[in-house]
C-alpha cells in the first residue's frame, strides 16, 4: 500500500531557484526534492555560472547523499572548470552509488579523450554503450574518437551505427560525410546517401550531403537536382541555396547563381562570403561595378575576408588602374601571404606599372608557393628574360621543368632560352622532348622568337615530327 501512495513534489523550476536563493539569503535550511535540485543547479549551469552551480550540489548531497546525478553533475562541472582530478573523484563516489548509469562512462570517457587517452576513452564509452538507453549519442562519441586516432574507416562504421539507432541523428549524417571526404570516397559517400534517402525521401540533410559529394566529382547538375530537393524539403535551408550558387558557378551559370546566392537573405542575414560569391559572379559577368559593390559589402561585414579585398583589386585591374589594384592586392596579402593567387596578381600588376625588379620577386615567391604554376614560371622568366639575364632565364625554367616534367610549354621555353644563350646543341636535345611531350604545341617556339621560322635545322627536325 505504501508504494502505491509514493510520490515526488516537484515544483516550477523557476520557484525552487526563488526559493532557494530567498533559503540562501536567509541562512535557513529548506527541504528540496532532487528534481527540484537538478532545476536548480541546471538554472546556474545555464547561467555560466558553475560556482554556484558547486554551492547548489553540496546541498543537494547533504540532503540526498544516494543520488548519483549529483556526483555526475558535479565532475561535468570540474570538467567546464578544467579540474580533471576533481572530475574523476566525483565519478567514482557516483559509480560506487550507481554503477549502470552511463552517463559516469560517457563523461570519463570524454575526459581520457580530451587526455588525447584514446584506449581509456573507447573502454569507457563502450561501457556506456552497452547501458545506455539512447544509444546514437554514445556511438557519435565512439566515432569521434577513432577519428582523433586517425582510423576512419573505423568511424564511419560507427556513424553508421548511430544512425541504424536514430535514423534522424543528422550530426551523424554530416560527420558521416566529413569522414567521406577526408577518405576521398566520393562515389561510396553517395551510395550510402541513396540508399539512405530511398528509406528516408524526406531527409533535407541526406539530399543536401548527397549534393555536396556530386559537387566534390564535379557532377554538378546532379549535385543541383540535390540542393533543390534539400530545398524542396525545407526552403528555408540557407546553405543548401548556397551550395547550389557554387555549383551554377561552376557551369558558368553566373547570373542564375547570383539569384540563388540572393535567395539566401531570405533566411539568414547576409553575410561576407555570401556577398563575396555575388561579388565574383557580377566580375565574371565583367560588371565590375556592381562586383566591387559586393565585395565592399563583404569587407564592410568581415574585413579579413581576404578573397574580397583581393576582388576589389581585381575589378580595379580589370579598368587598367594598375596602382590602386596594388593596394587591394596587398590588403588581401597581408591577411595570407601563402595564397598563390595574390602573390600572382602582385606580380602582374607590377609588371603592368613597369616595376621589374618588384614583379620579378613577387613571381618568384608564386613559384616558391606553388610550384606547379607553369603560367607563373613562364611569366617569372619572361621578366628576366627582359631584364637580360638568360643564364638566369634557364636556371628558372629548368626548376619549372623540375617541379612540371610533363609541361610542354616549359620544354619549348627552354628550347628558346638555350639557343638565345647560344647553347644550340642542348636547345635541340631539348626540342625533341618537347616535340615528344606535345607537337601541337610548337608554334609556342615560334610565338616568343620568331626568327626561328627560317632555321632550316629546327624546322627539318619539327617536320620530322609533324610529318
Amino acid at each position: 500500500m505504501e508504494e502505491e501512495f509514493e510520490f515526488e513534489f516537484t515544483e516550477d523550476p523557476k520557484l525552487s531557484v526563488e526559493r532557494y536563493e530567498e533559503m540562501i539569503r536567509n541562512q535557513d535550511q529548506y527541504f528540496f526534492d532532487a528534481q527540484a535540485f537538478e532545476n536548480i543547479i541546471d538554472y546556474y549551469i545555464d547561467k555560466s555560472d558553475p560556482i554556484k552551480a558547486l554551492q547548489v550540489i553540496e546541498y543537494a548531497v547533504l540532503q540526498h547523499p544516494f543520488a548519483a546525478i549529483f556526483h555526475i553533475k558535479k565532475a561535468q562541472l570540474h570538467v567546464f572548470t578544467n579540474e580533471i582530478e576533481k572530475s574523476f573523484e566525483s565519478l567514482e563516489k557516483a559509480e560506487l552509488l550507481e554503477p549502470s548509469e552511463a552517463d559516469i562512462y560517457m563523461i570519463r570517457g570524454n575526459i581520457y579523450e580530451s587526455l588525447e587517452q584514446h584506449d581509456d576513452a573507447l573502454e569507457n564509452l563502450k561501457k556506456a554503450l552497452d547501458m545506455a538507453e539512447n544509444k546514437d549519442e554514445v556511438l557519435m562519441q565512439i566515432s569521434f574518437v577513432h577519428q582523433n586516432m586517425g582510423d576512419y574507416d573505423e568511424a564511419v562504421s560507427y556513424l553508421k551505427l548511430c544512425l541504424e539507432n536514430n535514423m534522424e541523428n543528422q550530426d551523424a549524417l554530416y560527420e558521416l560525410a566529413f569522414c567521406y571526404d577526408v577518405l576521398d570516397k566520393q562515389e561510396e559517400s553517395i551510395q550510402f546517401y541513396q540508399q539512405y534517402i530511398d528509406n528516408e525521401p524526406y531527409s533535407y540533410a541526406a539530399w543536401y550531403n548527397l549534393g555536396n559529394a556530386f559537387h566534390k566529382l564535379s557532377l554538378f547538375e546532379k549535385a543541383i537536382d540535390a540542393y533543390d530537393y534539400a530545398i524542396l524539403i525545407k526552403d528555408s535551408f540557407a546553405s543548401a541555396y548556397f551550395n547550389k550558387g557554387n555549383a551554377l558557378v561552376q557551369l558558368d551559370r553566373f547570373q542564375e547563381a547570383i539569384d540563388v546566392y540572393r535567395q539566401t537573405f531570405e533566411y539568414e542575414q547576409p553575410n561576407a562570403d555570401t556577398y563575396c560569391a555575388i561579388g565574383e559572379c557580377y566580375e565574371k559577368l565583367e560588371k565590375m561595378d556592381e562586383a566591387r559593390s559586393f565585395y565592399k559589402k563583404a569587407v564592410k561585414i568581415d574585413t579579413k575576408l581576404a578573397d574580397a579585398w583581393y576582388g576589389i583589386g581585381v575589378t580595379l585591374d580589370f579598368e587598367e588602374r594598375f596602382f590602386e589594384s596594388l593596394h587591394f592586392y596587398k590588403k588581401a596579402l597581408n591577411l595570407d601571404d601563402q595564397n598563390p593567387d595574390y602573390w600572382f596578381a602582385i606580380a602582374d600588376a607590377q609588371y603592368k606599372l613597369g616595376n621589374l625588379t618588384e614583379s620579378e620577386q613577387a613571381y618568384e615567391k608564386v613559384v616558391e608557393v606553388n610550384p606547379l604554376d607553369v603560367e607563373a614560371w613562364l611569366d617569372y622568366s619572361s621578366i628576366v628574360f627582359e631584364k637580360e639575364n638568360i643564364p638566369k632565364c634557364i636556371e628558372i625554367i629548368a626548376e619549372g621543368i623540375k617541379n612540371n616534367p610533363d609541361s610542354a610549354d616549359l620544354y619549348y621555353r627552354f628550347v628558346a632560352y638555350l639557343i638565345a644563350n647560344g647553347q644550340n646543341n642542348e636547345a635541340l636535345i631539348q626540342l625533341e622532348t618537347a616535340l615528344t611531350s606535345d607537337v601541337e604545341k610548337h608554334y609556342l617556339l615560334f610565338e616568343y622568337l620568331p626568327q626561328l621560322q627560317t632555321n632550316k635545322v629546327i624546322i627539318d627536325i619539327i617536320n620530322r615530327y609533324t610529318a
